[in-house]
């Protein structure tokens, strides 16, 4: 199997319109900015905002930045590479935080009983020898990205919920996505957790072998954050609070057309098609839109940040020696921007 990441890193600016007073924004002067991204459907209203033009209708000319971890696209807002980023929390991003680079303004994706999520795999052989279920995982190999990663904690949740210690558990970081879908899918690694549009895709192909839900063991997990570097928290409110308002609205038209359905058919479409641009773009278009309804999961409305779930994870990172423990809520949170769930 061959996973492609389709690298759009060199797109079209947008400049800023008086549409931004139309819709209440401030309207901000036209200076070419970053978006970190990564090609997955998770970064779905990042692609509706920009295709959308609703960046543009906030005075916000802003390029997609393509990235293949989490933990890269922290240092970028630190050095300045990126404007804002909207991705997992990790290790990296919290000690950036401490030294006052980055600051969390918003939330994102978040895990929900009763929405698929992101599924657990098996690889094939690690399947026909018995993993067909995370209990079973203790003396598994399991990928992440990074040490810190999104997928490091889910590992962690997964373990504690099966009573295994996660020493038990081989961790893998292979740094970027595609490789973990090589590794899983030449039984290089014996389990992994990905969101349902690549986990389909790869069980559609017979590549992997879905054992569980990410749900099932991290419901109202806030799986993504939306952040920026602090000078622009500090310094530039209305750089900020355009970003985050235009982003919501791509948010609203996401959440509507693919997780509660409420949009028409015609309206899904016309989004699937945006999205297709940057998600599983080398298989054929019925089948990635299929994937991208199947696997959709709840965006928080406006960019609210559950502070429960990033409490707790930033606890665990404490815990695990992989941050300092002196870090403060206030060092790496700035809530005054979103509603706090």
């Amino acid at each position: 199997m061959t996973f492609t990441l389709n690298r759009r890193q060199a797109l079209m600016a947008m400049g800023a319109t008086s549409a931004a007073a139309a819709l209440g924004m401030p309207a901000l002067a036209a200076t070419n900015r970053n978006l970190a991204v990564l090609n997955l459907a998770s970064h779905a209203p990042s692609f509706i905002a920009y295709e959308r033009g609703y960046f543009k209708d906030a005075g916000l000319d802003i390029e997609l930045k393509f990235f293949e971890a989490a933990q890269p696209m922290a240092v970028a807002i630190a050095s300045g590479d990126a404007e804002f980023g909207v991705t997992a929390m990790s290790g990296g991003l919290i000690s950036l935080a401490q030294k006052d680079a980055v600051k969390v303004v918003g939330g994102a994706l978040t895990e929900e009983k009763g929405i698929v999520g992101a599924v657990i795999l098996a690889s094939n052989k690690a399947y026909e020898a018995g993993l067909t279920d995370p209990s079973k995982l203790s003396g598994k190999t399991f990928g992440i990205t990074t040490t810190g990663s999104s997928f490091h904690f889910m590992a962690h949740k997964i373990a504690v919920a099966n009573k295994i210690k996660l020493a038990n558990i081989q961790l893998k970081p292979l740094q970027k996505l595609g490789a973990l879908v090589s590794a899983l899918s030449t039984n290089q690694i014996d389990a992994w957790a990905i969101q349902a549009n690549v986990a389909n895709k790869m069980i559609r192909e017979g590549a992997a072998k879905k054992i569980g839900l990410v749900s099932d063991y991290a419901p109202d997990y806030q799986v993504t954050t939306g952040f920026t570097s602090t000078k622009n928290a500090k310094n530039d409110r209305a750089l900020t609070e355009s970003f985050i308002q235009a982003y919501s609205r791509a948010i609203d038209d996401y959440n509507a057309a693919f997780v509660d359905k409420t949009a028409d058919d015609a309206t899904r479409d016309a989004l699937a098609k945006l999205v297709y641009k940057y998600v599983e773009a080398d298989s054929p278009f019925e089948v990635a839109k299929q994937n991208l309804i199947e696997g959709a999961m709840r965006v928080n409305k406006g960019m609210a940040i559950s502070l429960k779930s990033c409490n707790e994870q930033l606890e665990w990172f404490k815990a695990e020696g992989m941050v300092k423990d002196s870090i403060t809520n206030e060092q790496l949170f700035d809530t005054s921007y979103v509603k706090t769930i």
